[in-house]
């Protein structure tokens, strides 16, 4: 009985974040580009070619972030994601924001996860009055577009797939480290967590907030300030264990 309440409360919710349900005869990226709150949404969508794609008769369900959304990225990290030798990564992350079909706010509450044209699900989670896609709160809803509608999300979504090649990354990392640690290499098992943090904040840093990012490069500072190879490797592995709850959320 709580859940049917905490569900018909979300809907009410929602129905109240939502702009009026009437067709649109604009598609969804020219209604994107009239609302100028997606512009940096509208520049990775042509980026990554997938203009043609919001485009299309659909209908497509597209949960967009805005551009105080993709602010919260760390530094560096949306310049790395335009350039063209990362369009698959960055049209694989686009993908994983629609959802083919049209799905409004009175039906969104109603699932527990949702295929996205990436491949992947996104889970969809009520509790009272908040919708959440993944870790991204649902802030407005039913912007209805000639081919679909729009739901405004305020996190970037980042696909599972890669979150979990992040996680094999840190527990390789960990269990090579732990073993050259135990042996008494604390040197070799400091600069195994330095390379592997490196690589994940220059790759897959997309995951992280920018004060998350802060964080981990704060962590890297003070480990390379450590004379001890030991304590120097356990404040790297301080850091790892945060960036695996951080891209396992």
């Amino acid at each position: 009985m709580r859940h049917l309440l905490n569900s018909v409360a979300a809907i009410a919710m929602l129905a109240f974040m939502s702009v009026p349900t009437y067709a649109s005869d604009k598609d969804i990226v020219d209604t994107a580009v009239a609302a100028k709150s997606f512009n940096t949404l509208v520049a990775a969508a042509k980026a990554a070619g997938l203009v043609d794609t919001l485009k299309s008769d659909g209908p497509l369900t597209v949960f967009a972030p805005t551009d105080e959304a993709f602010a919260k990225l760390p530094d560096g990290t949306l310049e790395s994601l335009l350039k063209p030798e990362n369009k698959a990564k960055l049209a694989a992350i686009l993908k994983y924001h629609v959802v083919a079909g049209k799905v409004l706010a009175a039906d969104v509450v109603k699932l527990k996860q949702a295929k996205t044209v990436e491949g992947s699900s996104v889970k969809i989670k009520v509790k009272e009055s908040t919708v959440k896609v993944n870790n991204a709160k649902v802030v407005k809803t039913d912007i209805e577009c000639s081919n679909g509608v729009i739901h405004v999300i305020d996190t970037v979504l980042l696909p599972p797939m890669k979150q979990a090649e992040v996680r094999n990354q840190l527990e390789q990392a960990v269990a090579k480290g732990a073993a050259l640690y135990n042996a008494g290499h604390h040197e070799q098992c400091a600069d195994i967590y330095t390379m592997v943090m490196s690589q994940v904040m220059k790759e897959n840093i997309s995951f992280m907030t920018r004060h998350e990012a802060h964080e981990m490069q704060m962590l890297m500072s003070i480990a390379a300030k450590q004379h001890n190879a030991g304590r120097r490797a356990w404040v790297l592995r301080h850091g790892i264990d945060r960036m695996y709850n951080l891209v396992a959320q």
